[in-house]
């Protein structure tokens, strides 16, 4: 299970929170104080779905000033996801039997429930570092690295950004780009696309027929893929109490992007499953988005609205309406309601499932990720300060998304089947800062 990919959803439910900032006295010059100059911040965020994943995440994050505006950032993120995930067959009236990635043991799934995997686990390890300077009066560079290392995955990347602020500073142009290397090697390895999933050893005549037989649809141990990105931004102060940002970004995958885990049925005319395959997507993928925020300062609240378009060249174009309002209620103390909304089309080769008496398409997909979805976040966080002075705030989100018809025919047994279940998920998040 790549946590990348999960993370990706837990952004999308709630923003990670949990700060706390060591402030420098810059007026005793020994060690502890060299020490002091340093900004650090931890993030603590729990995620969990409904009978699916849970994860845990902690962020730990410091900066130091080296003076002039030459500033050092860097960051160690650690993940750690446990539950079930969806294989991407259908349900069915029946018991079903299932192969783990690992091709070593099998689990079964109730009649007329979703199939999921419940037994995965992993954790990742992320660490990057950040180094900003200003290269003129008017132009600051800033280039960085990360690593990320999952049971499974490997991912190493660069990246670079140029700004140039003028108009008095009321106006700034970004330009950055990143370079991406990733490297998988799933548990059983990497499979042969479109080949049969053989699932129970019970049709074979001996344990080790079987093996043989679920060995041959694997192609190698490994793979990778590489992914270049590139943005252009805008930000424009208007007045004292309106900001905008603009951004265009494009990005370009090559590569490995198939899920390895993911498997798709081959049912029959009568509904009921015939064999599922492994699951095959195209080597790479064009994407472009369009984003836009502003935030406006009342005298009452600060509004913060954004809006993001993506498209790309497998047809799955999404909009995502994000607003949070800061409100003051008392002299230290704040509200702050949240509201996320996400709409997404299908990639072109999404499909719950495939007819057995059908030519099997060159790619197909039967992960609801990249099917029709709609999600809403809402959430709620409350900050005050300690009698110290140390501020605080706890916060609650809530995170539903639905899967549509993807207008498929459903045959036989098929029509009294729920193909496209509902997600839900809760998080919770409590902040310090030291």
């Amino acid at each position: 299970m790549q946590l990348k990919d999960v993370s990706g959803l837990i952004a999308s439910a709630a923003c990670c929170l949990i700060s706390a900032e060591v402030i420098a006295n810059e007026s005793i010059n020994t060690e502890s104080d060299w020490l002091d100059d340093w900004q650090i911040d931890s993030a603590l965020m729990l995620y969990s779905e409904v009978d699916r994943v849970s994860a845990l995440e902690a962020v730990f994050s410091f900066k130091k000033d080296f003076k002039d505006e030459h500033i050092f950032s860097g960051k160690l993120v650690i993940d750690s996801l446990t539950g079930a995930s969806a294989n991407g067959a259908v349900s069915q009236p029946n018991v079903q039997t299932f192969t783990r990635p690992s091709g070593n043991a099998q689990y079964t799934v109730k009649a007329n429930e979703t199939p999921l995997d419940d037994t995965f686990k992993d954790t990742r390890v992320q660490i990057n570092g950040q180094w900003t300077s200003p290269f003129s009066t008017d132009i600051t560079t800033s280039f960085g690295g990360q690593l990320s290392k999952e049971y499974d995955y490997l991912s190493l990347s660069v990246n670079g950004s140029i700004s140039w602020d003028t108009n008095f500073n009321n106006t700034s142009y970004t330009l950055g780009g990143s370079y991406a290397y990733d490297e998988i090697e799933p548990e059983g390895g990497i499979p042969i696309a479109l080949t049969k999933h053989y699932s129970d050893p019970a049709f074979f005549a001996s344990q080790a027929l079987f093996d043989q037989a679920y060995s041959s649809t694997i192609a190698t141990t490994s793979s990778d893929k590489q992914t270049f990105d590139l943005l252009f931004g805008v930000t424009q102060v208007w007045t004292k109490r309106l900001i905008t940002l603009v951004n265009v970004g494009i990005s370009k995958v090559d590569g490995y992007i198939t899920d390895p885990f993911k498997i798709v049925s081959r049912v029959q005319s009568d509904g009921y499953t015939l064999d599922n395959i492994n699951e095959s997507r195209p080597d790479s993928r064009n994407k472009q988005s369009y984003f836009m925020q502003s935030k406006y300062h009342f005298d009452w609240a600060i509004f913060d609205v954004s809006y993001r378009y993506s498209t790309d060249d497998w047809e799955i174009n999404s909009h995502t309406l994000e607003s949070r309002i800061h409100i003051p209620s008392k002299l230290t103390s704040y509200w702050q309601p949240h509201i996320r909304i996400y709409q997404q089309s299908a990639a072109e080769f999404y499909a719950p499932f495939i007819l057995s008496q059908n030519e099997t398409p060159n790619y197909v997909s039967a992960d609801y990720r990249i099917g029709d979805l709609n999600a809403i976040t809402l959430g709620l966080k409350y900050g005050d300060q300690t009698q110290a002075g140390n501020p605080y705030s706890i916060r609650l989100e809530y995170y539903y998304q639905t899967s549509e018809d993807s207008g498929h025919a459903r045959p036989g047994v098929l029509q009294q089947q729920n193909l496209y279940p509902s997600v839900s998920a809760i998080v919770v998040q409590y902040n310090y800062r030291f």
